[in-house]
């Protein structure tokens, strides 16, 4: 029988969460025969991989990517390559499943043959999620809205929480729009999720949480440096390529836009406020200027300004925004 779902967790120096991530996959009343798991070891340096021993050798469901350190974006690459399931879901490894939070999400997957399925989550601290018994939370009735690719994306894509973990993606939907996630960079779910809202006909939207979100605790996503912002500067301009697709109505090239316009604007925040030498800002600067030449935003006088000063005095530019950012936090 074919598999429903294969679910991808790449790992990557994460012993102390990942027990419990992969434990709470099989606290979902779903049959072992039903999905399989398919943990890609990211060449992590601690026990990760030995934390979770005895959970692989009591299932037979559960399949082991060995690959020297190449990033998640790899990882969840090979992860997508090798799944046999109708479905994907690529939980964050230092994150859990909701109990029961899944079958709900997947049976309405099967049942409607959506391209995406896309869920709400929770966020807790790591002392919460250790007071808390994920079996007794609360659950409202499982409710969904049917929506095109377009919808969705209008709707409901937020720049900030581009999210892969809490979406069930049809694996051939991947396959014949050859998504695959940027290698080598941070934030690489911002321009994979966009694509997929962009090349998606049938979705499914639902307040429905599957996720819970580990914030607060040490990891990447709270310190920058000048490869962590080049990454940025990388996502921006594969998310600005998408502005060139075939077929975008003009309210989706406006919201494509001004999604982009945010990200880059954090990464203007993070230059001025996180890269200490002139010289690596202006490097930051030039290297999204190679990525993105032709960025160009329209929304209002000061995107206009900003992008004249990108496009024709970027140098002085940069040096600008760190002058009057230096003073504001003043």
């Amino acid at each position: 029988m074919d598999l429903k779902l294969s679910i991808i967790v790449p790992v990557y120096n994460v012993e102390k969460y990942i027990g419990s991530c992969i434990e709470s996959i099989f606290k979902q009343g779903l049959d072992d025969a039903d999905f399989e798991i398919i943990i890609v070891n990211d060449g992590t340096k601690d026990k990760s991989m030995e934390v979770i021993a005895d959970i692989i050798q009591a299932h037979n469901n559960i399949i082991i990517i060995n690959q020297k350190n190449q990033g998640l974006s790899v990882a969840r690459n090979n992860g997508i390559a090798a799944s046999k399931g109708e479905y994907i879901l690529m939980p964050d490894s230092d994150d859990l499943l909701i109990e029961n939070s899944l079958k709900p999400l997947l049976d309405k997957a099967l049942e409607t043959q959506a391209d995406l399925v896309v869920a709400d989550y929770l966020s807790m601290s790591n002392e919460k999620i250790e007071q808390t018994k994920t079996s007794l939370l609360q659950q409202a009735t499982f409710e969904y809205r049917e929506k095109t690719g377009e919808e969705l994306f209008l709707q409901d894509l937020e720049p900030y929480h581009c999210y892969v973990w809490r979406t069930l993606f049809r694996r051939n939907f991947i396959i014949e729009n050859n998504l695959t996630f940027v290698p080598g960079i941070y934030i690489q779910d911002v321009p994979f999720t966009h694509k997929c809202y962009l090349k998606a006909r049938k979705c499914i939207r639902t307040s429905w949480l599957l996720n819970i979100y580990r914030k607060g605790h040490e990891s990447a996503t709270y310190s920058f440096n000048k490869k962590k912002a080049k990454d940025f500067c990388t996502a921006i301009a594969k998310t600005w390529e998408l502005t060139h697709l075939d077929g975008l109505s003009p309210k989706v090239q406006n919201k494509l836009q001004e999604d982009v316009y945010t990200s880059f604007s954090a990464v203007l925040w993070i230059i001025t406020h996180k890269i200490d030498k002139s010289s690596d800002r202006i490097e930051i600067f030039d290297f999204l200027k190679q990525q993105a030449p032709d960025l160009y935003f329209r929304n209002g006088a000061k995107q206009k300004i900003d992008s004249f000063m990108y496009r024709h005095l970027p140098h002085l530019f940069i040096r600008l925004r760190y002058i009057y950012d230096t003073i504001c936090r003043k």
